[in-house]
């Protein structure tokens, strides 16, 4: 399976997954490899979304309890986690789009 088509995403979790996929051997074992992978990829950039949309909720309870006044911090952790989930949700609409593909396919 070629996942060149996915490097307009910009993701470097993706190009590793393609960097390694075109190193490594053509054995039974190389597809299930670059599956897991790509996998883990995708939980690793979950994982990094939740946590990011947790600092901004924390940020929010922090400054609605009077515990800081700081609106600078609520508003780069709202941005971080505003840009970390559009772009997993382009990451979803491009498997998506491409799961489609694949079940379209004549054999």
């Amino acid at each position: 399976m070629d996942i060149s088509s996915l490097y307009n995403v910009s993701s470097n979790a993706i190009k590793e997954a393609a960097k390694s996929s075109a190193t490594a051997d053509k054995t039974s074992g190389a597809d299930t490899d670059l599956f897991g992978s790509i996998f883990n990829s995708a939980v690793s950039n979950l994982n990094s979304t939740n946590a990011y949309l947790s600092d901004a909720e924390n940020e929010k309870i922090k400054l609605a309890m009077g515990e800081t006044d700081n609106t600078h911090d609520l508003s780069i952790a709202l941005q971080k986690a505003s840009a970390s989930l559009q772009y997993t949700v382009a990451v979803r609409d491009k498997f998506i789009e491409a799961y489609k593909e694949i079940i379209q396919m004549q054999i």
